[in-house]
């Protein structure tokens, strides 16, 4: 096993990955695919269901995943296993982003007949974590702090930041004040990750957030209202939304068939924003 962990921190080193962050809470983490199951003890669990989407098929070696313990290794679902602990995870929209992206640039390469990319291409570095609110992403909070030290050394290892794909709110959609300063933390944690990683101009992509039939439907649309405020070309920062998405029974979790979906309106915006730039 070390040998290939090193073997994989090797080739991340000598290609030099695209480095993408993963961030936020439980529907970017992935709840995609969790079933109700009972177990031995008689009581029902919610476990994955093992399906991944076809979108996520990508070359062998060409998209890795930061663990836990820092190192690279070959990216699969759950992309975050060992990040969100405390409840299952599923399939969330990164892998999809991933291979999609991928896709699309061997399209591009194909049709101008460039050279074929070299591998790995793509380093993820998952970090939401489910059930959190925006004072827990505040910087020195552990969520924040560890989200900025594994992709320093993501980045570190050999690799390139390229984008922070950011789904978070449902947590501050549940009081009045939480709702009500949700919009002015924001705005400073999205300062703050561009001033720790000494990037003021790498894309920031969030995602609206949606919630069906929802207790306080005016905080909700508070948050993303601050949201959709929060997007802005000239500060790199944009939005896509998954009003309208396929949610589980819970009227708050993503379907693997939506998060499959929002893998794919992430990667347009992303690639629309690159082109903008070019």
């Amino acid at each position: 096993m070390a040998d290939a962990e090193e073997e994989k921190n090797a080739a991340a080193a000598d290609d030099g990955l695209e480095i993408f962050i993963l961030s936020g809470q439980s529907n970017m983490s992935g709840r995609g695919g969790l079933q109700s199951k009972r177990g031995a003890d008689g009581r029902m669990h919610k476990v994955w269901d093992g399906i991944v989407p076809q979108e996520c098929d990508a070359e062998p070696g060409s998209i890795l995943r930061l663990t836990a313990t820092l190192e690279w290794e070959e990216a699969h679902e759950p992309l975050h296993h060992d990040i969100d602990t405390a409840k299952p995870t599923g399939v969330g929209p990164g892998l999809v982003f991933a291979a999609s992206l991928l896709r699309s640039r061997d399209s591009v390469a194909k049709s101008e007949e460039k050279q074929p990319r070299k591998k790995p291409a793509i380093g993820l570095v998952p970090c939401a974590v489910g059930g959190t609110t925006m004072s827990e992403w505040k910087k020195g909070q552990f969520l924040y702090d560890r989200m900025i030290q594994r992709t320093k050394v993501a980045i570190e290892k050999g690799g390139t930041l390229k984008a922070l794909l950011w789904y978070q709110g449902e947590s501050d959609t549940i009081s009045k004040a939480s709702g009500a300063s949700f919009g002015s933390k924001l705005a400073t944690f999205l300062q703050d990750v561009r001033t720790d990683l000494q990037s003021p101009d790498f894309p920031i992509i969030q995602v609206g957030i949606q919630w069906g039939h929802h207790p306080h439907p005016a905080i909700l649309e508070e948050v993303r209202e601050a949201q959709r405020a929060a997007a802005d070309p000239s500060k790199h920062v944009y939005i896509v939304d998954a009003l309208g998405l396929p949610l589980q029974s819970d009227n708050l979790h993503l379907t693997t068939e939506a998060q499959t979906t929002l893998g794919l309106m992430l990667v347009e915006k992303y690639n629309s924003v690159i082109t903008e730039s070019v």
